[in-house]
């Protein structure tokens, strides 16, 4: 139950954002540029924030992203299974597949931070952050074999990459951020978690499933079941415990992302069957989130 009211408030900011959506009269420009403001601006500012000041242990790092990683290549390699039984075209099964393990960063960010607190939040930044890229060039080198190209280019300028990095290269100076520096960044690291989250709920939509019911199940269970379950053991095998094991699994744990569906809808892909799989993944979540926090002891 602690867990489970650990996570209600984030929660229900989603929830806020999908009642605001269809019943405020917000326009759809309104929420085009909540979700640009909070994607360009906010939320490099809380990466930057939380990497810039956090002490990090650099032995860690490498078993951090290895174990990151090897989570979402199991999601990508689990999610190709029901090809044959789906029933969808290529395009349609290539766009649904990146909800096996792309992931839901600002959720991740916002629970890292109520559970674990600034530790757990630039630890999941460094794990986000790293992660972006190959979710990315995953996603993209399935729907399309000549897209390569504009998604380095895209990578290249990613704003949650840039902050990373960015953050990752001040904290190695050793420097400090100035008074009002760090006041004015811990100002719209503040609004990017609230923002970023009625930002989730007003983005998700339901519409037609198509194809085999069970295949997107399947994807579903890898997503919040399977991924998890999977971190549980890697963090292990690579060595982690303590913080860096519970950030693994969190990370495993969290629903798609948003990012899914846009990336599906500007390559022609299956838009209304990824936005379907992001809502129910999102939704979902709250209860299967709060079973491995509860299992991790974070409640």
């Amino acid at each position: 139950m602690d867990t489970f009211l650990l996570l209600l408030p984030d929660f229900a900011l989603i929830l806020l954002g999908v009642w605001l959506r269809r019943q405020a009269a917000f326009s759809n420009g309104f929420w085009m540029g909540l979700e640009k403001l909070v994607y360009f601006v906010l939320f490099p500012a809380l990466l930057f924030n939380a990497l810039a000041k956090v002490e990090i242990d650099l032995a860690t790092t490498l078993p951090l992203f290895l174990a990151g990683l090897t989570v979402m290549v199991s999601g990508f390699v689990l999610g190709l299974l029901p090809r044959k039984w789906m029933g969808l075209d290529d395009m349609s099964f290539a766009s649904r597949v990146q909800c096996a393990y792309r992931f839901n960063t600002y959720i991740g960010m916002a629970i890292a931070g109520k559970a674990f607190g600034t530790a757990g939040l630039a630890t999941m930044g460094v794990l986000a952050g790293t992660m972006v890229p190959f979710a990315n060039v995953m996603a993209v080198s399935l729907l399309a074999r000549h897209g390569q190209g504009r998604v380095w280019r895209e990578l290249v300028r990613n704003p949650l990459i840039l902050a990373t990095l960015a953050g990752l290269l001040f904290n190695a100076t050793g420097l400090t951020l100035p008074t009002p520096a760090a006041s004015f960044l811990g100002r719209l690291a503040d609004a990017s978690i609230a923002l970023g989250l009625l930002a989730v709920g007003a983005a998700l939509r339901w519409g037609r499933i198509g194809g085999h019911w069970g295949g997107t199940v399947w994807i579903a269970v890898v997503k919040l079941m399977a991924l998890p379950a999977i971190a549980w053991f890697v963090t292990v095998w690579y060595g982690l415990e303590g913080l860096e094991r519970s950030v693994v699994v969190l990370f495993g744990s969290l629903p798609s992302a948003s990012s899914a569906y846009i990336l599906a809808t500007r390559m022609g892909g299956d838009g209304p069957g990824v936005a379907w799989l992001i809502s129910a993944t999102t939704l979902a979540a709250m209860p299967t989130m709060a079973l491995w926090l509860a299992l991790l002891g974070a409640g």
